[in-house]
């Protein structure tokens, strides 16, 4: 009971904040170039992709192969929902709004239950503290399907780690009926059902949870004559790439040289990598500054919760000391960079922190986040790619475990998560790009 509470409060907090930034404090600001002057309503939390949601919802699934964008993209399961409450007299702002702030309430719920199984109270309640309170959590509070996501794909993944092969087969299933990444977690069970030499019966999930793909697949067929629809519609939201990877190449230089810079093709603005090399100097600085027998960050992460008193305790403080300086640089850095640093942090990052945690992480955690990590990556475009890697439960679950170790880097997160958070709120209730 314990752990419904802490997550109840954390989900209730972090929705609080997102509600006051999209209802109280974005009205006060005038529309902004691109963007609309918000209003107090349910409006607020209906934009983007929310349209196809509502069409899909309301009039049903069309599809050209004209190469524009059509709603077939989108899978069935979150607008089934939807619907079921209109049926009783919602309107769609609401019941879409209210789908998605259950599903990621209870996703916080059976977050904190396996993670507390499989690692302890303080790795639970900080691992929830970050699906939380990270600013891409803002989309499991508008018209979005992340947080039905996350609770299916959290809730098959408990399940198999628990042996419970039926159960992890349903929410498989539906996982893989709410989003295209879904179809990461049958690998996933397959590979560590292999590794592990469990049963006949254990290689079950793998092959329903691709079921759910492979019935949508189905009923494109059936409907439109191409079961690949879903597929091929989405070309019309990925622009061109001269090569593969150009994206994240044009936010490397977004982040180092400038936007600007990036957009006239010469170095229009120099103080942009004048400030990115002076930080990155500083950083260098800093490490090197560290005392003779002091570990680097990369190598001290996975053994400083080892570290015992008398000298594990002072050697512990002196690493954290140091990182202090090195999350103001990280602060300088990304009010200099902005989204492209957090893009790029959020998916490279976030598979980097599965590799240095995979000694601790269940096994069937860490196969799904590389598994989900390719998916992402194999088109080689970024769009949506943070908020795609957000939706990978098993990052929350490894940044949780770092930042149990260091409660104090801990709370310097999740107050930097808050300030981003409210300006992406702010942000998406001006219908302003965000994720």
């Amino acid at each position: 009971m314990n752990g419904v509470i802490f997550a109840t409060v954390m989900w209730l907090l972090s929705r609080m904040v997102i509600a006051i930034a999209m209802l109280v404090i974005a009205p006060l600001f005038p529309a902004p170039p691109g963007g609309i002057q918000p209003t107090v309503g349910w409006d607020v939390f209906f934009a983007w992709d929310s349209h196809f949601y509502q069409a899909i919802t309301i009039s049903g699934y069309d599809y050209v192969n004209d190469g524009q964008g059509h709603n077939v993209a989108f899978f069935p399961l979150f607008p089934l929902l939807v619907r079921a409450l209109m049926i009783g007299g919602l309107p769609f702002n609401v019941a879409g709004t209210v789908v998605n702030n259950l599903a990621f309430w209870g996703a916080l719920i059976v977050l904190y239950a396996w993670v507390q199984e499989t690692h302890g109270q303080k790795v639970a309640r900080w691992t929830t503290a970050v699906l939380a309170w990270c600013p891409f959590s803002l989309f499991g509070t508008i018209i979005y399907t992340e947080g039905l996501f996350l609770l299916l794909s959290t809730a098959a993944l408990r399940s198999f780690d628990r042996k419970h092969h039926g159960w992890s087969a349903l929410w498989g299933a539906l996982a893989s009926a709410t989003r295209l990444p879904g179809i990461a977690l049958s690998p996933a069970f397959l590979l560590v059902a292999w590794r592990e030499k469990r049963p006949a019966i254990a290689y079950f999930p793998s092959l329903a949870t691709a079921g759910g793909v492979g019935l949508y697949s189905l009923y494109c067929g059936i409907r439109f004559g191409d079961m690949l629809a879903f597929l091929r519609v989405q070309q019309a939201w990925q622009p061109e790439q001269a090569f593969y990877g150009q994206g994240w190449l044009k936010m490397l230089v977004q982040i180092s040289a400038g936007t600007a810079n990036w957009n006239r093709g010469w170095l229009h603005d120099p103080w942009h990598p004048l400030i990115f090399v002076t930080i990155c100097g500083l950083g260098y600085l800093l490490w090197r500054s560290r005392s003779p027998g002091e570990k680097s960050p990369s190598s001290a992460v996975t053994d400083w919760c080892a570290l015992q008193p008398p000298f594990g305790v002072r050697r512990k403080r002196l690493c954290v000391d140091k990182g202090y300086g090195f999350y103001l640089l990280g602060i300088l850095l990304w009010l200099l960079a902005g989204d492209p640093l957090i893009n790029m942090i959020m998916v490279w990052g976030g598979g980097y922190l599965l590799v240095q945690q995979r000694t601790k992480l269940r096994p069937v955690a860490v196969t799904y986040g590389l598994c989900s990590l390719a998916v992402i990556l194999s088109p080689g475009r970024t769009i949506s790619a943070e908020r795609h890697a957000y939706g990978i439960v098993s990052i929350a679950i490894a940044l949780g475990l770092l930042l149990a170790c260091y409660p104090r880097w801990g709370w310097a997160t999740v107050l930097f998560f808050t300030l981003v958070l409210l300006s992406f709120a702010v942000r998406f209730s001006q219908h302003l790009w965000v994720a």
